[in-house]
């Protein structure tokens, strides 16, 4: 009896000493795994709740994501925000200060206090892509007037003049833009212009379509057009430049 109760001590101490070798390496697992930078989203197009007029229909669980969201989730942590400064102050709310990058897609205008709030994210090493549509083409269903609708003109004049950049209303064309290797949708873009900047280095590139902006220790890049992100318009060729557009920007696959 004693022989027995021994050898199956014997069996359950190393059933034990396996388990918690699987544990320990399921764990390490764990904390080798890849994790994806954070990336904040400023925007008043519908690209991360769709655009409909029942609000509760937006935000349900059963509701489709917009493609823009879902490809930006398949590379980062996505956190929406609806201000940069913190509460009461000019300084990177702490949301903001939580995320690697930034988006900012044809925001409502902003409040001074974000303004100052945004260039010392970026200046601090913030790394920030701007979609600056001086006229937006995509079709919204809701009026002017409705807070739901999109911004229809660019409204981000004050953090483009810091830098040294202007923006202005372009030909009324289509097409692609290319940008280095990247194939850019556009409907009537937007062309920006660099008068000089003690608090930034930018360059003018695509034809005056994209500015990459030095911004001490940041980066901005700044595209006179949104029409890339028009959720009702999943082509191959758009998802592709979008995610071309990211890498470039931001280095990530």
């Amino acid at each position: 009896m004693g022989t027995a109760r021994s050898v199956a001590a014997c069996i359950c101490a190393a059933l034990l000493v396996l388990a918690s070798s699987a544990c320990a390496d399921q764990a390490e697992e764990v904390v080798q795994a890849p994790q994806m930078p954070a990336l904040g989203l400023m925007t008043s197009l519908p690209i991360y709740w769709p655009s409909q007029s029942d609000i509760s229909a937006a935000i349900s669980p059963d509701a489709e994501a917009p493609w823009v969201r879902r490809l930006l989730e398949e590379r980062y942590e996505l956190t929406p925000l609806d201000t940069l400064a913190g509460q009461g102050a000019v300084t990177p709310s702490a949301a903001l200060s939580a995320v690697d990058y930034l988006i900012l897609a044809q925001p409502a205008p902003l409040p001074p206090a974000d303004y100052v709030a945004l260039d010392e994210w970026v200046k601090a090493g913030g790394q920030v892509l701007i979609f600056a549509d001086p006229v937006l083409t995509q079709h919204s269903q809701f009026g002017l007037g409705d807070k739901r609708r999109p911004q229809d003109i660019a409204m981000l004049g004050p953090i483009l003049s810091r830098w040294g950049l202007e923006l202005r209303v372009g030909p009324d064309t289509s097409g692609e833009a290319l940008w280095s290797s990247v194939a850019i949708p556009v409907e009537a873009p937007g062309v920006l212009a660099a008068h000089g900047s003690e608090f930034a280095d930018c360059e003018i590139q695509a034809a005056g379509l994209v500015a990459q902006c030095q911004v001490g220790e940041g980066r901005a890049t700044v595209i006179a057009d949104a029409a890339i992100l028009d959720t009702e318009l999943a082509d191959e060729a758009r998802i592709e430049a979008l995610g071309s557009m990211l890498q470039r920007t931001f280095g990530r696959d």
